[in-house]
């Protein structure tokens, strides 16, 4: 009875995950279709006649290599940014005991649920008055100023288990705040900083609505997300073109989580656990 309730489960679980990932493989495979056979048989994912043009045409004709190398670099910056920041945060809630600090608690753990649509408009005037729009600059800032609340606690939770002795011996030697913090503390935590990477990496990389309304007057400086705008005319939309345009823009995705998923969830464990 136990083996068939085992077998059931597994078959459900299957299908499910069958039906979960659909829409992600039948992009990946309507990348490689025809136009004539993305109509005509659209909804199939075996593909008859492979053809690599839509991948070609979306890197070339849609400018992906300029819209590929924004991505990179605002990525790369934002993760910068958040990393130093969040840590930085996490360290001194986690670390230190002062007045206010379950008030400052308080206030970061109700900011989650405030949208970020909120906070479209001053984020907006706030680049607009730095003389920072239609720049990649502009877009890191904005990106990396956002609501970071799961990083600080993550960081926070890590750096209160570290024992206190550690800490003490690096001030015994002479070693001042921020030496202790980037020789000592900072290394310990490479599994939450791989998670934090991992996690602000695909949230830096699928952004979309402030790098859009940030770049609105210059289409050289927009990431692959809104990139892919690009390949949707006022009359004719070229949906294989899309579907080639979103499997290169998920592809960096996978190939990061693949390499560092380890590291993710030793990242989360040490954070909870200790």
């Amino acid at each position: 009875m136990r083996q068939i309730k085992e077998t059931l489960f597994y078959i459900f679980m299957t299908v499910f995950c069958l039906i979960w990932i659909y829409p992600f493989l039948w992009m990946v495979s309507a990348s490689f279709k025809t136009q004539d056979e993305f109509f005509s048989n659209g909804l199939s994912l075996i593909v008859e006649n492979i053809t690599i043009d839509n991948l070609v045409r979306a890197w070339n004709e849609a400018n992906f290599g300029q819209y590929f190398f924004n991505s990179v670099i605002i990525t790369l910056g934002t993760i910068l940014i958040v990393v130093l920041t969040t840590a930085t945060c996490g360290y001194v809630l986690g670390r230190y005991s002062f007045k206010g600090k379950k008030f400052i608690y308080f206030l970061l753990i109700s900011s989650m649920f405030v949208p970020m649509e909120f906070a479209i408009i001053p984020i907006y005037d706030l680049i607009k008055m730095m003389g920072l729009m239609n720049t990649r600059l502009g877009v890191i800032l904005a990106e990396a100023g956002g609501n970071h609340i799961i990083f600080i606690l993550l960081f926070a939770t890590f750096f209160s288990r570290i024992p206190k002795e550690l800490e003490e011996a690096a001030v015994m030697d002479g070693c001042s705040f921020f030496k202790t913090f980037f020789t000592i503390m900072l290394p310990l935590s490479k599994p939450v900083i791989v998670s934090v990477v991992i996690m602000q990496f695909i949230w830096s990389w699928n952004s979309f609505l402030l790098p859009l309304i940030l770049t609105l007057n210059e289409p050289d400086a927009r990431p692959l997300s809104v990139g892919l705008y690009a390949l949707q005319g006022e009359n004719v939309v070229d949906w294989t073109g899309i579907a080639a345009g979103g499997t290169i823009a998920i592809v960096p995705i996978i190939v990061i989580f693949l390499f560092l998923q380890r590291y993710f969830v030793d990242g989360i464990a040490g954070s909870v656990k200790g």
